[in-house]
C-alpha cells in the first residue's frame, strides 16, 4: 500500500504541474498581470488589499491594461484616459454587455437595466432614460421635490443647535425620501421602502466578502452551502417580492389623470405592449428596475453628500469662497434651482472636484465582450470581462495638474469659468452610462448649495482634522465623522 501512495502522489503532483503550465500557456494570449495560483487566479489579492489605489498601483506596474484572474476567468482591466476613452468610448458598442457572473445570475436572474443584457436592457434602458427626462425638472418635476427635502434637511441640521453630529443619517434619509417620492410616488409606504432599503443594503455588504468571491469562483459547490450569499439571495427575493406588491397597489389605484412616478409610466407602457410577443416591460422587470432606482440612487449620491461637507470642513477657505459667490450673486434668497449652477462657475467647480477627487466606486461598472476583439495587440475573446479603473481616468496626471490633492481649479479656465474636462467621467461612458446621472448632479447642487447657504460647517473642538481615508466596500464611504453646522442665516 505504501509503495502504490509513493507512486501516486508524484504523479498528481506531476499532473497538476502539467494543468497549470497548460493553464499558463492558454493565458499567453492575454495582458500580462500580477501571478496567478492554479485555480483561484489573483483576485484573492485585490480582495486581501481591498482599497481604493490597489488597481491604480497595478496599473502604474503594468500599463493601461492588464488582466485579473477571478479563478479560471479572466478580468481585462483597463487603466487611465486614454485606455477608457479609447475602448469604452470609441468601441463602446463592443463592450455593451454587463458581465454576467455566477453570483449576478442567481441574485438578478438578468431582469432590470444595470445587469440586464440583449433585448431586455435595450427596452429597460430606453425607457428608464425617457421616464426620467418626462418626470422632469421645475416646479411640478422632480427638482420640486428635492428643493423641498434639501429644505427639510437644513432644519434638522438645525435643531442640532451648533453642536458636534454625525450628519450621515440624516443626509441617508433625505436623499431615500427624494428617490421614493420622485421614482415611485408620494403613496409609496415608507416602511415597506425602508425594508427595501435594508434589504439592498444586505445584499450590497455581500460584494465585499469572501463569500461572494467564492461562490464566483466554486458557484457548483456554494449554491449548496450556508453562507452571507444565500442571505443576499434571501433578502433580494423579499425584497422583489414587497416591489411587486406594492406594483399591485398602483394598479388599483390608477387614475384617468397622467402617470405621476416611474411605476405609473411602466404600468402605461405595459399596457401599450401588451400585444407585442417580443415585449420585456413586465413585473418582473419593473421590480427589479424599482430596486435598481433605489440601490444605485441613493448609495451613491449620499455618500458623495457626505464626502462633499466633510471636505468643506477640512478647507474652510473653500467653503468660504463658496459661500461669498452664493451670496454675491443671490444675496439672502434661498431660492437657488439647478439653472442657476451657471451664474455659479466657482461653486459648480467645487462640486465637480468632490466627485473627482473622492469617486466613490472602487472601479467602473465591469462589461463584457460581445465579439473577439484585439486591444493594444492581445486577442480578447468574446465574453471576456472589461473593467474600467476610473480612478486612474480620474486621477491621471496627463489630464489633471495637481491629481492627488482637491483643487477646484481643475474645472475653471484662466477667467474663473466654468470649465467641464473630457476626462471627468463619473459616472461612466458609453451606452452603459448611468441613467440617473442627472438627478443625481440635480440632487448634489441643490442640497450643496443649499446647506452652504444656511450653515459654515466646522471641526468639533479639539478635533484638528476629518480623516479623508476610505473605507473600503462596493461604495467608498468616508469614515464616521461627526462636525458643528454654525447657522448663517434663518433657516426658514
Amino acid at each position: 500500500m505504501l509503495g502504490l501512495w509513493t507512486f501516486q502522489i508524484p504523479l498528481l503532483v506531476g499532473l497538476l504541474i502539467l494543468h497549470y503550465l497548460k493553464q499558463l500557456w492558454s493565458h499567453r494570449h492575454y495582458p500580462p498581470g500580477p501571478f496567478e495560483l492554479p485555480f483561484i487566479g489573483n483576485m484573492w489579492r485585490f480582495v486581501a488589499q481591498l482599497r481604493q489605489n490597489v488597481l491604480m498601483e497595478l496599473g502604474k506596474k503594468y500599463g493601461k491594461i492588464y488582466t485579473l484572474w477571478l479563478g479560471p476567468r479572466p478580468m481585462v482591466v483597463l487603466s487611465g484616459f486614454q485606455a477608457v476613452k479609447e475602448w469604452l468610448i470609441g468601441h463602446s458598442e463592443d463592450f455593451s454587455d454587463r458581465t454576467e457572473t455566477p453570483f449576478l445570475k442567481a441574485a438578478l436572474k438578468g431582469k432590470g437595466i444595470i445587469f440586464a443584457n440583449g433585448h431586455t436592457w435595450k427596452q429597460q434602458r430606453h425607457f428608464g432614460v425617457v421616464t426620467l427626462r418626462k418626470l422632469g425638472l421645475g416646479r411640478r418635476g422632480m427638482e420640486h421635490h428635492i428643493i423641498e427635502e434639501a429644505q427639510q434637511l437644513v432644519e434638522t441640521f438645525a435643531d442640532e443647535k451648533g453642536q458636534p453630529f454625525d450628519p450621515s443619517l440624516p443626509i441617508t434619509n433625505s436623499i431615500s425620501e427624494v428617490i421614493r417620492i420622485v421614482a415611485f410616488g408620494k403613496h409609496f409606504p415608507k416602511e415597506t421602502f425602508q425594508k427595501q432599503g435594508e434589504a439592498i443594503r444586505c445584499f450590497l455588504k455581500v460584494f465585499s466578502t469572501v463569500s461572494h468571491g467564492l461562490y464566483e469562483m466554486f458557484p457548483w459547490i456554494m449554491k449548496h452551502l450556508p453562507g452571507l450569499h444565500q442571505k443576499a439571495f434571501s433578502t433580494m427575493d423579499e425584497a422583489v417580492l414587497l416591489a411587486k406588491k406594492e406594483i399591485q397597489n398602483h394598479k388599483m389605484h390608477q387614475t384617468q389623470y397622467e402617470p405621476q412616478d416611474f411605476i405609473d409610466f411602466y404600468l402605461l407602457q405595459m399596457k401599450k405592449d401588451k400585444d407585442c410577443h417580443n415585449s420585456a416591460y413586465n413585473e418582473d422587470n419593473l421590480a427589479q428596475c424599482i430596486l435598481e432606482l433605489m440601490g444605485a440612487g441613493i448609495d451613491t449620491t449620499s455618500t458623495t453628500l457626505k464626502w462633499a461637507l466633510l471636505l468643506m470642513v477640512n478647507h474652510p477657505e473653500i467653503q468660504d469662497k463658496v459661500q461669498k459667490e452664493i451670496e454675491d450673486v443671490f444675496g439672502s434668497s434661498c431660492l437657488i434651482c439647478y439653472q442657476d449652477r451657471k451664474k455659479l462657475p466657482y461653486t459648480n467647480a467645487v462640486i465637480h472636484e468632490i466627485m473627482r477627487y473622492r469617486y466613490i466606486l472602487m472601479f467602473g461598472g465591469p462589461r463584457q465582450t460581445i465579439k473577439d476583439v484585439n486591444l493594444y495587440g492581445f486577442h480578447i475573446p468574446k465574453g471576456t470581462i472589461i473593467v474600467p479603473d476610473m480612478v486612474t481616468l480620474l486621477t491621471d496626471p496627463e489630464q489633471w495638474d495637481t491629481p492627488e490633492e482637491f483643487n477646484p481649479n481643475h474645472f475653471l479656465d484662466k477667467d474663473g469659468q466654468f470649465i467641464i474636462r473630457e476626462a471627468f467621467l463619473p459616472f461612466g461612458a458609453g451606452v452603459r452610462v448611468c441613467i440617473g446621472e442627472q438627478l443625481a448632479h440635480i440632487q448634489i447642487f441643490i442640497f450643496f448649495t443649499k446647506l452652504l447657504s444656511a450653515f459654515t460647517f466646522q471641526l468639533p473642538e479639539g478635533v484638528e482634522r476629518l480623516s479623508e481615508e476610505i473605507v473600503p466596500g462596493l461604495t467608498l464611504q468616508p469614515h464616521p465623522f461627526k462636525f458643528c453646522a454654525i447657522p448663517r442665516c434663518s433657516t426658514s
